[in-house]
Parts: structure tokens; C-alpha cells; sequence
């Protein structure tokens, strides 16, 4: 994995975690205007909104960049507009790029034993 791909995956899963934060305090204050006189609905709908956006546009990049199958992309982006689904979304991207780590140091090391082996 090349440094830009491992960066777009880095801001996705950095922006999942906030996003989804943001819309379960959106939907409480959205709970709240409705039954008392609390109204921060309109602040958490521009923060949610953003944060969205951003989602959006990393998810867009993540996909170019790593070439993820159509359902891949399909998931990343449900999970998007799920109420928790940003938690499910930082957990698979963390996961996802613990592997890229563990594959390129295994092929470092394999690489590195084969020009051993050929010295």
C-alpha cells in the first residue's frame, strides 16, 4: 500500500468516528427540541452536516485509491448513514490497514531473506 492510499484510509477512519458521535447528539437534541425547551438542533445539524461531508469526500477518495470492490464501497458508505455506523466503519478501517502493515513487513521480510539467500 503506497503512502497516499494509506492516508486516505487514515482520514476516513480519523472523520468516521466524530461523524457518527455527531448524529447520535444530533437525534438527542433532535429528541430534546420536541420535548422540552432545549434547541441546539441547528448548531449539531451544521457540525453533523460537515463532518458528513467530510465522510463523504474521504470515502470518495478512499475508494479511488484503494480500488475496493463495488460492495466494499457500497458498506462504507451505509455505514455512513447508520446512527452507530461510523464506530463499525473506524473499527474495519483500523483492522484494514493493521493487515496492509503486517503484509508489507512480511514482504520486506521475505525480500529481504531472498537477497540473503542470494548473496
Amino acid at each position: 500500500m503506497d503512502l497516499k492510499t494509506a492516508n486516505a484510509l487514515r482520514r476516513l477512519r480519523l472523520v468516521s468516528a466524530p461523524e457518527a458521535v455527531s448524529f447520535l447528539v444530533l437525534l438527542v437534541c433532535s429528541v430534546l427540541k420536541r420535548t422540552t425547551d432545549f434547541d441546539a438542533v441547528r448548531v449539531m445539524g451544521w457540525v453533523h452536516a460537515i463532518l458528513f461531508i467530510l465522510y463523504v469526500l474521504f470515502w470518495a477518495d478512499a475508494w479511488n485509491r484503494t480500488r475496493w470492490n463495488f460492495r466494499t464501497a457500497a458498506l462504507y458508505f451505509v455505514l455512513s448513514v447508520l446512527p452507530t455506523g461510523g464506530f463499525f466503519a473506524e473499527r474495519r478501517l483500523r483492522r484494514e490497514a493493521e493487515d496492509a502493515v503486517v503484509a508489507a513487513r512480511e514482504a520486506k521480510g521475505s525480500t529481504a531473506a531472498e537477497e540473503a539467500v542470494r548473496a
